[in-house]
């Protein structure tokens, strides 16, 4: 099992469309809107790191989306 976490900067009036469509990708556990630098945050589980990126990719896809920074865990 593979865990991340992205972080997602939306274009000005895009959040109410990245908070409904963030739960519908497959990949993502939950999502929290933000107040700050970022503006939603998503945490993520796959069952490889190729299976993490295809969710990472398709959050991109989401018009209203303008950045991310995805961050892989480790577990130890």
């Amino acid at each position: 099992m593979v865990k991340g976490i992205c972080l997602i900067r939306v274009r000005v009036g895009g959040e109410a469309a990245v908070r409904e469509k963030l739960p519908e990708i497959e990949g993502v556990r939950e999502a929290m809107q933000l107040f700050g630098e970022y503006d939603f945050i998503a945490i993520l589980e796959a069952e490889s790191l190729r299976e993490l990126n295809l969710a990472v990719d398709r959050i991109r896809s989401i018009p209203e989306v303008a950045s991310t920074k995805t961050l892989v865990a480790a577990e130890y």
